[in-house]
């Protein structure tokens, strides 16, 4: 005999009104998801906004000859990130600066008292040279990224250190947009990172000129490394050749074999390195002209290749 015995009415109403309860919690949850925004964050490395805007509106890189008003230009991109981004909310804009023994320079410090703006510094070397921006970049996006802190990341900068930290976020599900200055006469982003994101925009300089001063008495042939003109990308090739095989004499052929598995890219330590000895060999700034940084690049792996 089956002791089974079908529901009665009481039951029913009992099941019915536990499934009412669960659509009814089913729909309050996707109401609050459609009606949540998205979230946006800015990533901006100063230094490149620095050299690319002060190289397009006054001609040069060097800070001592102009000034940046750096509050009204931050305003600037949190507006076109409002246009862009209209159902989306800014989380806060990251601003990526150098400092000797990151200590917050009085500029610094007003920045970092702007609303909805965080100073991240890096140290600055003997040549007035950013150490450790890229690394700090790459692990705040990362992070935001994993943590879906963010859905959108624009990212204003140009270093090919960069690749590694926008594949990450794409990886998390984040889209990566990259915002860029006008470069007179070329490019100051670096190829490998404008083929990985997912949208660019590039600023001119009718949009920069307002933010951008020359300041008086300061001209930028008095500037260390700005005086003569640019160099061509045969000159800075060979400078790159010359450095690998200097390298490879002081550190042995073995050295160079460790970093062949890197090939077209080079180790981020060694490439700062390699910035640096071509800069002080040149006698010129190669920041904002990822050209030449690429040409550089290749005469360092043209020397390196075919001894290793």
């Amino acid at each position: 005999m089956n002791d089974l015995q079908p529901p009665g009415p009481s039951d029913l109403a009992v099941l019915a009104a536990g499934i009412a309860r669960t659509n009814e919690l089913l729909t309050r949850v996707l109401a609050e998801v459609a009606t949540t925004p998205s979230t946006h964050a800015a990533f901006v490395d100063a230094g490149y906004v620095y050299a690319a805007a002060g190289r397009l509106v006054t001609g040069t890189e060097d800070r001592r000859t102009f000034g940046l008003d750096a509050e009204g230009i931050i305003e600037a991109f949190i507006d076109k990130a409002r246009t862009i981004f209209p159902d989306s909310r800014l989380l806060r804009v990251y601003w990526y600066d150098g400092a000797r023994r990151r200590i917050h320079t009085a500029e610094q410090q007003r920045i970092a008292e702007l609303p909805d703006v965080k100073v991240r510094l890096g140290n600055l070397n003997a040549n007035n040279q950013q150490k450790g921006v890229d690394s700090l970049i790459r692990t705040d996006l990362e992070s935001l990224a994993r943590h879906r802190a963010i859905s959108d990341a624009v990212l204003i900068g140009g270093d090919e250190d960069l690749v590694s930290a926008v594949e990450a976020a794409q990886g998390y599900g984040a889209r990566v947009h990259l915002w860029g200055i006008e470069a007179p006469g070329g490019r100051n982003q670096a190829e490998p990172l404008l083929w990985e994101v997912d949208s660019q925009r590039t600023f001119d300089r009718e949009f920069c000129k307002p933010y951008v001063t020359r300041r008086a008495g300061v001209e930028p042939s008095e500037a260390p490394g700005e005086g003569g003109p640019v160099p061509t990308r045969d000159q800075v090739r060979l400078i790159g050749a010359q450095v690998a095989a200097q390298w490879l004499a002081e550190r042995g052929h073995a050295w160079g074999a460790g970093i062949l598995p890197h090939h077209p890219y080079l180790p981020a330590a060694v490439d700062q390195e390699l910035l640096t000895a071509a800069e002080a060999l040149l006698h010129h700034s190669l920041r904002g002209h990822s050209g030449l940084r690429r040409s550089l690049r290749d005469g360092f792996w043209e020397s390196v290749q075919p001894q290793c």
